[in-house]
């Protein structure tokens, strides 16, 4: 699995409420570019060409606290190359579309660079939930 990266300033965006992970459209932004945690908006994220790629909309499952944990949970997202190549990508970036400035939440590093052929798929495992607070 990928390594998980927590933008710093997400912490801050859940406190004064620039989110509403619940509802927000999340998205995902491919680089081959490393993403320092202090790239907190998407224009800071130099992306790949999306011209033969699927969607990048990530499906939230749900979005609950049990006993003060939260957690995200969201369905694996399955890219698919279609008409072309796609990439190369070696870090994926996690934003809120919905928010003004398509703020960050986290990146994954995925180690060495991947690029999909046409019709070949890349599946981004989000493990059990994207993230917790505890």
């Amino acid at each position: 699995m990928a390594a998980y990266t927590k933008i710093y300033a997400f912490t801050e965006n859940v406190c004064e409420k620039v989110f509403n992970l619940q509802s927000d459209s999340l998205k995902v932004a491919l680089s081959n570019s490393s993403i320092a945690q202090t790239v907190d908006v998407l224009s800071g994220v130099t992306e790949i060409s999306y011209t033969n790629c699927s969607s990048r909309v990530i499906t939230v499952s749900s979005s609950s606290q049990t006993s003060g944990t939260y957690s995200l949970v969201t369905t694996d997202l399955v890219l698919t190359a279609s008409g072309g190549t796609v990439g190369p990508f070696r870090y994926v970036y996690i934003y809120d579309d919905t928010a003004a400035s398509d703020q960050g939440i986290c990146t994954f590093d995925y180690g060495s660079s991947i690029t999909l052929n046409d019709t070949e798929t890349f599946t981004i495992d989000f493990g059990s939930s994207l993230f917790t607070l505890a």
